[in-house]
Protein backbone atom coordinates (compact mmCIF):
# COMPACT_ATOMS: atom_id res chain seq x y z
CA UNK A 1 0.00 0.00 0.00
CA UNK A 2 3.03 2.75 1.10
CA UNK A 3 4.92 1.89 -2.04
CA UNK A 4 1.43 2.64 -4.40
CA UNK A 5 1.27 5.48 -2.86
CA UNK A 6 4.67 6.74 -3.16
CA UNK A 7 4.73 6.12 -6.70
CA UNK A 8 1.63 7.51 -6.88
CA UNK A 9 3.02 10.68 -5.90
CA UNK A 10 6.05 10.60 -7.53
CA UNK A 11 4.19 10.38 -10.65
CA UNK A 12 2.10 13.46 -9.95
CA UNK A 13 5.31 15.06 -9.49
CA UNK A 14 6.49 14.18 -12.89
CA UNK A 15 3.67 15.46 -14.33
CA UNK A 16 3.34 18.49 -12.60
CA UNK A 17 6.84 19.89 -13.61
CA UNK A 18 5.82 18.57 -17.24
CA UNK A 19 2.81 20.34 -17.16
CA UNK A 20 4.41 23.72 -15.70
CA UNK A 21 7.41 23.47 -18.06
CA UNK A 22 4.70 23.05 -21.47
CA UNK A 23 2.89 26.47 -19.67
CA UNK A 24 6.14 28.23 -19.56
CA UNK A 25 7.18 27.32 -23.17
CA UNK A 26 3.71 28.69 -23.95
CA UNK A 27 3.41 31.80 -22.48
CA UNK A 28 6.92 33.05 -23.62
CA UNK A 29 6.47 31.59 -27.28
CA UNK A 30 3.00 33.80 -26.51
CA UNK A 31 4.79 36.78 -25.92
CA UNK A 32 5.64 39.27 -28.63
CA UNK A 33 9.18 39.95 -29.93
CA UNK A 34 9.32 43.32 -28.39
CA UNK A 35 7.89 42.07 -24.51
CA UNK A 36 10.01 39.06 -24.67
CA UNK A 37 13.72 40.54 -25.27
CA UNK A 38 15.65 43.35 -23.90
CA UNK A 39 16.85 46.04 -26.96
CA UNK A 40 19.53 48.94 -26.94
CA UNK A 41 20.04 51.91 -29.55
CA UNK A 42 22.45 52.07 -31.88
CA UNK A 43 24.37 55.39 -31.03
CA UNK A 44 27.25 57.66 -32.87
CA UNK A 45 29.60 58.33 -29.89
CA UNK A 46 33.79 58.21 -29.21
CA UNK A 47 35.40 55.22 -28.29
CA UNK A 48 38.94 54.25 -27.22
CA UNK A 49 40.12 51.28 -26.19
CA UNK A 50 42.61 49.95 -23.56
CA UNK A 51 44.72 47.35 -22.16
CA UNK A 52 45.12 47.21 -18.62
CA UNK A 53 47.19 45.64 -16.15
CA UNK A 54 48.37 45.54 -12.56
CA UNK A 55 51.86 46.66 -11.04
CA UNK A 56 53.54 47.71 -8.58
CA UNK A 57 55.09 51.18 -7.20
CA UNK A 58 58.39 51.48 -7.24
CA UNK A 59 61.64 54.37 -6.73
CA UNK A 60 62.84 55.20 -9.59
CA UNK A 61 66.52 54.71 -7.43
CA UNK A 62 66.63 52.61 -4.37
CA UNK A 63 69.88 52.17 -2.99
CA UNK A 64 70.36 48.62 -0.85
CA UNK A 65 73.31 50.00 2.14
CA UNK A 66 75.58 46.98 3.25
CA UNK A 67 78.53 46.88 5.17
CA UNK A 68 82.01 45.61 3.71
CA UNK A 69 83.31 45.26 7.61
CA UNK A 70 81.92 42.44 9.69
CA UNK A 71 80.95 43.99 13.69
CA UNK A 72 78.23 44.78 16.24
CA UNK A 73 75.65 47.81 15.73
CA UNK A 74 76.76 49.88 18.35
CA UNK A 75 75.14 53.37 17.28
CA UNK A 76 71.68 54.01 14.79
CA UNK A 77 71.86 57.43 14.03
CA UNK A 78 68.46 57.17 11.30
CA UNK A 79 64.71 55.46 11.32
CA UNK A 80 62.18 54.82 9.02
CA UNK A 81 60.93 57.56 6.99
CA UNK A 82 64.25 59.98 8.17
CA UNK A 83 65.48 62.43 5.31
CA UNK A 84 69.31 61.67 4.74
CA UNK A 85 71.85 63.56 3.08
CA UNK A 86 74.84 61.74 1.02
CA UNK A 87 77.96 61.38 3.33
CA UNK A 88 75.73 61.20 6.82
CA UNK A 89 76.07 59.10 9.33
CA UNK A 90 73.76 56.19 8.95
CA UNK A 91 75.00 53.65 12.09
CA UNK A 92 78.47 52.42 13.75
CA UNK A 93 79.60 49.60 14.32
CA UNK A 94 82.41 48.24 17.12
CA UNK A 95 85.63 49.17 16.09
CA UNK A 96 88.11 47.74 18.83
CA UNK A 97 89.30 44.83 16.84
CA UNK A 98 89.57 46.80 13.70
CA UNK A 99 91.21 50.01 15.72
CA UNK A 100 93.52 47.40 17.78
CA UNK A 101 94.60 45.89 14.30
CA UNK A 102 95.42 49.74 12.53
CA UNK A 103 97.27 50.31 15.58
CA UNK A 104 99.67 46.93 14.90
CA UNK A 105 100.42 48.17 11.66
CA UNK A 106 101.13 51.82 12.95
CA UNK A 107 103.70 50.03 15.32
CA UNK A 108 104.80 47.65 12.25
CA UNK A 109 105.54 50.60 9.61
CA UNK A 110 107.54 52.30 12.64
CA UNK A 111 109.48 49.15 12.99
CA UNK A 112 110.57 48.52 9.11
CA UNK A 113 111.08 52.00 8.49
CA UNK A 114 113.75 51.64 11.63
CA UNK A 115 115.54 48.79 10.00
CA UNK A 116 115.56 50.65 6.50
CA UNK A 117 116.76 53.80 8.15
CA UNK A 118 119.98 51.06 9.77
CA UNK A 119 120.62 49.14 6.30
CA UNK A 120 120.57 52.62 4.51
CA UNK A 121 123.26 53.53 6.80
CA UNK A 122 125.44 49.78 6.46
CA UNK A 123 125.23 50.52 2.54
CA UNK A 124 126.84 53.58 3.14
CA UNK A 125 129.27 52.67 5.32
CA UNK A 126 129.96 49.72 3.11
CA UNK A 127 130.11 52.21 0.21
CA UNK A 128 133.04 54.26 1.77
CA UNK A 129 134.99 51.04 2.84
CA UNK A 130 134.61 49.70 -0.81
CA UNK A 131 136.31 52.70 -2.42
CA UNK A 132 139.29 52.66 0.34
CA UNK A 133 139.14 48.36 -0.74
CA UNK A 134 138.66 47.48 2.88
CA UNK A 135 135.41 45.17 1.69
CA UNK A 136 135.08 42.89 -1.64
CA UNK A 137 132.24 44.32 -3.94
CA UNK A 138 130.27 41.38 -3.12
CA UNK A 139 129.82 42.91 0.29
CA UNK A 140 128.54 46.44 -0.76
CA UNK A 141 126.07 44.37 -3.52
CA UNK A 142 124.86 42.35 -0.22
CA UNK A 143 124.23 45.82 1.75
CA UNK A 144 122.46 47.60 -1.07
CA UNK A 145 120.16 44.32 -1.50
CA UNK A 146 119.40 44.34 2.17
CA UNK A 147 118.23 47.83 1.47
CA UNK A 148 116.08 47.48 -1.26
CA UNK A 149 113.64 44.61 0.54
CA UNK A 150 113.92 46.92 3.31
CA UNK A 151 112.31 49.53 1.37
CA UNK A 152 109.94 47.33 -0.31
CA UNK A 153 108.78 45.95 3.36
CA UNK A 154 108.00 49.21 4.62
CA UNK A 155 105.69 49.92 1.56
CA UNK A 156 104.13 46.44 2.00
CA UNK A 157 103.93 47.57 5.77
CA UNK A 158 102.17 50.99 4.82
CA UNK A 159 100.32 49.44 2.50
CA UNK A 160 98.40 46.64 5.07
CA UNK A 161 98.21 49.88 7.25
CA UNK A 162 96.28 51.88 5.11
CA UNK A 163 94.03 48.83 4.12
CA UNK A 164 93.58 48.62 8.24
CA UNK A 165 92.34 52.52 8.33
CA UNK A 166 89.96 52.30 5.46
CA UNK A 167 88.33 49.30 7.22
CA UNK A 168 88.36 50.99 10.30
CA UNK A 169 86.69 53.92 8.78
CA UNK A 170 84.55 51.39 7.70
CA UNK A 171 82.50 50.53 10.82
CA UNK A 172 81.03 54.12 10.53
CA UNK A 173 78.45 53.09 7.30
CA UNK A 174 77.12 56.22 5.54
CA UNK A 175 74.56 57.53 3.43
CA UNK A 176 76.06 56.92 -0.57
CA UNK A 177 73.04 59.18 -1.73
CA UNK A 178 70.30 62.09 -0.55
CA UNK A 179 67.08 60.41 -0.11
CA UNK A 180 64.29 58.91 2.42
CA UNK A 181 64.93 55.54 4.63
CA UNK A 182 62.26 53.53 3.83
CA UNK A 183 63.38 50.35 5.23
CA UNK A 184 65.88 49.45 8.21
CA UNK A 185 67.03 45.77 8.73
CA UNK A 186 69.18 45.94 11.44
CA UNK A 187 68.74 47.24 15.33
CA UNK A 188 70.77 48.16 18.27
CA UNK A 189 73.35 45.22 19.29
CA UNK A 190 72.78 42.66 16.26
CA UNK A 191 75.83 41.50 14.49
CA UNK A 192 76.33 41.68 10.72
CA UNK A 193 78.65 39.80 9.02
CA UNK A 194 80.16 40.74 5.42
CA UNK A 195 80.49 37.68 3.86
CA UNK A 196 80.48 36.76 -0.53
CA UNK A 197 77.22 38.55 -0.32
CA UNK A 198 77.36 42.29 1.12
CA UNK A 199 74.56 42.20 3.62
CA UNK A 200 71.73 45.24 2.89
CA UNK A 201 70.74 46.87 6.39
CA UNK A 202 69.17 50.08 5.15
CA UNK A 203 67.43 50.85 1.99
CA UNK A 204 67.49 54.54 0.76
CA UNK A 205 65.27 55.85 -1.76
CA UNK A 206 66.83 58.52 -3.99
CA UNK A 207 63.45 60.71 -4.57
CA UNK A 208 60.25 59.99 -3.59
CA UNK A 209 58.82 62.90 -6.27
CA UNK A 210 59.57 61.09 -8.97
CA UNK A 211 58.88 57.23 -8.98
CA UNK A 212 57.65 54.44 -11.48
CA UNK A 213 55.54 51.25 -11.98
CA UNK A 214 56.62 47.92 -12.85
CA UNK A 215 53.56 46.16 -14.58
CA UNK A 216 53.00 43.07 -16.39
CA UNK A 217 51.14 43.05 -19.41
CA UNK A 218 50.09 39.81 -21.20
CA UNK A 219 52.04 39.23 -24.76
CA UNK A 220 48.58 39.80 -26.72
CA UNK A 221 48.43 43.41 -25.59
CA UNK A 222 52.89 44.13 -25.83
CA UNK A 223 52.49 44.56 -29.43
CA UNK A 224 50.01 47.97 -28.94
CA UNK A 225 52.27 49.59 -26.29
CA UNK A 226 54.61 52.16 -27.39
CA UNK A 227 57.00 54.41 -25.20
CA UNK A 228 55.36 57.63 -24.69
CA UNK A 229 51.65 56.30 -24.18
CA UNK A 230 49.61 58.28 -21.73
CA UNK A 231 48.86 55.67 -18.95
CA UNK A 232 46.25 56.38 -16.18
CA UNK A 233 45.92 54.41 -12.74
CA UNK A 234 44.40 53.70 -9.91
CA UNK A 235 45.58 52.06 -6.33
CA UNK A 236 43.94 50.95 -3.40
CA UNK A 237 44.91 53.77 -0.75
CA UNK A 238 43.06 56.89 -3.03
CA UNK A 239 40.17 54.61 -5.16
CA UNK A 240 38.53 58.01 -5.88
CA UNK A 241 41.50 59.46 -7.30
CA UNK A 242 43.09 58.74 -10.93
CA UNK A 243 46.27 59.56 -11.46
CA UNK A 244 48.46 59.74 -15.26
CA UNK A 245 51.90 59.04 -15.85
CA UNK A 246 53.78 57.39 -19.22
CA UNK A 247 55.04 54.23 -20.37
CA UNK A 248 59.27 54.79 -20.50
CA UNK A 249 60.18 51.36 -21.44
CA UNK A 250 59.17 48.23 -22.54
CA UNK A 251 61.21 45.35 -20.79
CA UNK A 252 62.56 42.73 -23.66
CA UNK A 253 62.41 40.08 -20.93
CA UNK A 254 59.78 37.81 -20.94
CA UNK A 255 58.34 36.27 -17.92
CA UNK A 256 56.47 33.19 -18.41
CA UNK A 257 54.61 31.22 -15.49
CA UNK A 258 52.24 28.52 -16.58
CA UNK A 259 52.77 28.65 -19.71
CA UNK A 260 51.42 32.18 -19.93
CA UNK A 261 53.71 34.88 -21.07
CA UNK A 262 53.81 38.67 -20.12
CA UNK A 263 56.38 41.41 -20.75
CA UNK A 264 57.18 44.24 -17.74
CA UNK A 265 55.90 47.65 -18.94
CA UNK A 266 58.22 50.40 -17.02
CA UNK A 267 55.74 53.70 -16.21
CA UNK A 268 56.97 57.14 -15.11
CA UNK A 269 55.46 59.10 -13.28
CA UNK A 270 55.56 61.99 -10.93
CA UNK A 271 54.50 62.39 -7.30
CA UNK A 272 54.56 65.93 -6.18
CA UNK A 273 52.37 65.23 -2.97
CA UNK A 274 54.29 62.05 -1.64
CA UNK A 275 51.40 60.43 -1.33
CA UNK A 276 51.93 57.41 -3.64
CA UNK A 277 54.46 55.37 -1.66
CA UNK A 278 56.45 52.26 -2.44
CA UNK A 279 54.90 48.46 -2.87
CA UNK A 280 51.28 50.00 -3.49
CA UNK A 281 49.73 48.05 -6.15
CA UNK A 282 48.68 49.97 -9.45
CA UNK A 283 45.50 49.30 -11.66
CA UNK A 284 46.96 50.37 -14.71
CA UNK A 285 45.35 51.43 -17.72
CA UNK A 286 46.58 52.12 -21.29
CA UNK A 287 44.94 54.03 -23.92
CA UNK A 288 46.48 52.29 -27.76
CA UNK A 289 43.76 53.00 -29.59
CA UNK A 290 40.57 55.69 -30.09
CA UNK A 291 37.99 56.46 -32.68
CA UNK A 292 35.49 60.04 -32.80
CA UNK A 293 31.94 60.17 -34.16
CA UNK A 294 31.80 56.18 -34.94
CA UNK A 295 29.20 53.85 -35.03
CA UNK A 296 28.69 51.64 -31.53
CA UNK A 297 26.96 48.31 -30.59
CA UNK A 298 26.46 46.95 -27.38
CA UNK A 299 29.20 44.19 -26.90
CA UNK A 300 25.62 42.04 -25.21
CA UNK A 301 24.25 42.73 -28.91
CA UNK A 302 27.39 40.41 -30.09
CA UNK A 303 27.30 37.77 -27.51
CA UNK A 304 23.31 37.27 -27.20
CA UNK A 305 22.38 33.81 -29.74
CA UNK A 306 18.53 33.73 -30.28
CA UNK A 307 16.79 30.81 -28.54
CA UNK A 308 15.83 27.37 -30.56
CA UNK A 309 12.54 28.63 -30.79
CA UNK A 310 13.17 31.73 -32.48
CA UNK A 311 15.37 30.69 -34.91
CA UNK A 312 12.80 29.79 -38.06
CA UNK A 313 11.70 31.34 -41.39
CA UNK A 314 11.57 34.73 -39.59
CA UNK A 315 15.31 35.32 -39.15
CA UNK A 316 17.07 36.43 -42.05
CA UNK A 317 20.73 36.18 -41.93
CA UNK A 318 22.96 38.44 -44.07
CA UNK A 319 26.48 36.34 -43.29
CA UNK A 320 28.55 37.80 -45.95
CA UNK A 321 26.94 41.56 -46.21
CA UNK A 322 30.28 43.57 -45.83
CA UNK A 323 28.53 47.08 -46.93
CA UNK A 324 29.87 49.94 -45.27
CA UNK A 325 27.53 51.78 -42.62
CA UNK A 326 25.90 54.66 -43.79
CA UNK A 327 24.40 58.33 -41.71
CA UNK A 328 26.01 59.53 -39.05
CA UNK A 329 28.05 56.72 -38.13
CA UNK A 330 30.16 56.60 -41.57
CA UNK A 331 33.57 57.03 -41.32
CA UNK A 332 35.84 59.23 -43.62
CA UNK A 333 39.14 58.21 -44.63
CA UNK A 334 40.82 60.51 -42.20
CA UNK A 335 39.27 58.86 -39.24
CA UNK A 336 40.16 55.14 -40.52
CA UNK A 337 44.17 56.18 -40.40
CA UNK A 338 43.76 56.72 -36.68
CA UNK A 339 45.19 54.12 -34.50
CA UNK A 340 46.54 50.50 -35.78
CA UNK A 341 43.68 48.53 -34.90
CA UNK A 342 42.95 46.50 -38.33
CA UNK A 343 39.53 45.97 -39.47
CA UNK A 344 38.43 42.62 -40.74
CA UNK A 345 36.62 40.83 -37.31
CA UNK A 346 33.00 40.05 -38.11
CA UNK A 347 29.74 39.85 -35.74
CA UNK A 348 26.43 39.41 -35.88
CA UNK A 349 23.36 41.09 -33.99
CA UNK A 350 19.66 41.14 -34.25
CA UNK A 351 17.05 43.09 -34.78
CA UNK A 352 12.89 42.85 -34.65
CA UNK A 353 11.33 43.12 -37.95
CA UNK A 354 7.95 42.27 -38.85
CA UNK A 355 7.51 40.13 -35.45
CA UNK A 356 10.12 37.81 -35.93
CA UNK A 357 14.23 38.08 -35.44
CA UNK A 358 16.58 39.42 -37.70
CA UNK A 359 19.82 38.72 -37.85
CA UNK A 360 22.54 41.47 -39.14
CA UNK A 361 26.15 40.57 -40.30
CA UNK A 362 28.37 43.88 -39.54
CA UNK A 363 32.58 44.56 -39.55
CA UNK A 364 33.78 45.57 -36.08
CA UNK A 365 36.76 47.73 -34.83
CA UNK A 366 37.85 48.90 -31.35
CA UNK A 367 36.45 48.06 -28.32
CA UNK A 368 36.20 49.77 -24.85
CA UNK A 369 34.91 46.03 -23.27
CA UNK A 370 31.04 47.60 -23.78
CA UNK A 371 30.70 48.95 -26.55
CA UNK A 372 32.55 48.26 -30.05
CA UNK A 373 32.95 49.84 -33.36
CA UNK A 374 30.59 49.05 -36.04
CA UNK A 375 33.04 49.68 -39.76
CA UNK A 376 30.75 47.95 -42.03
CA UNK A 377 27.04 46.37 -42.27
CA UNK A 378 23.51 47.44 -43.29
CA UNK A 379 23.17 48.12 -39.29
CA UNK A 380 22.37 52.15 -38.55
CA UNK A 381 22.36 54.87 -36.00
CA UNK A 382 18.64 54.63 -34.17
CA UNK A 383 18.44 50.96 -34.79
CA UNK A 384 17.32 48.91 -31.63
CA UNK A 385 19.27 45.80 -30.85
CA UNK A 386 18.38 43.19 -29.01
CA UNK A 387 20.79 42.48 -25.97
CA UNK A 388 19.00 39.50 -24.03
CA UNK A 389 15.76 38.23 -22.74
CA UNK A 390 13.72 40.31 -20.45
CA UNK A 391 12.21 37.89 -17.62
CA UNK A 392 9.89 34.53 -18.62
CA UNK A 393 7.31 36.19 -16.15
CA UNK A 394 7.70 39.85 -16.80
CA UNK A 395 4.74 41.86 -17.60
CA UNK A 396 2.51 38.56 -17.74
CA UNK A 397 0.04 38.49 -14.79
CA UNK A 398 0.72 35.90 -11.78
CA UNK A 399 -0.52 32.04 -13.89
CA UNK A 400 -3.56 30.73 -11.53
CA UNK A 401 -2.30 26.99 -12.79
CA UNK A 402 -0.71 25.26 -10.49
CA UNK A 403 -0.65 22.59 -8.06
CA UNK A 404 0.82 23.29 -4.27
CA UNK A 405 2.75 19.62 -3.52
CA UNK A 406 3.60 20.00 -0.46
Amino acid sequence: MKISLRKSAIALLVVAVAAGGVYWQRQNAARSPEQRYKTQVVAVSDITQTVSANGTLNPVVLVNVGTQVSGTVTRLYVDFNDKVEKGQPLLELDDSLLAAQARQSAANVLNVSAALDLARANEARMTALFEQEYVSRQELEQAVQARRSTAAQLAQARAAADKDQVNLRYTTIRSPVSGVVVDRVVDLGQTVAASLQTPTLIKIAQDLSEMRIDSSFAEADIGKIRPGQPVRFTVDAFPERSFQGQVQQIRLNPTTQQNVVTYNVRVSLSNPEHILLPGMTAYVSIAVASRQNVLLVANAALRFKPPADDTGAGERPLAGDKRPAKGPGERTGKDKDKGSEPAGSSGTVHLIEHGALKAVSVQLGITDNRNTEVLGGELQAGDRVVVGENPANSGDKPSSVGMRLF
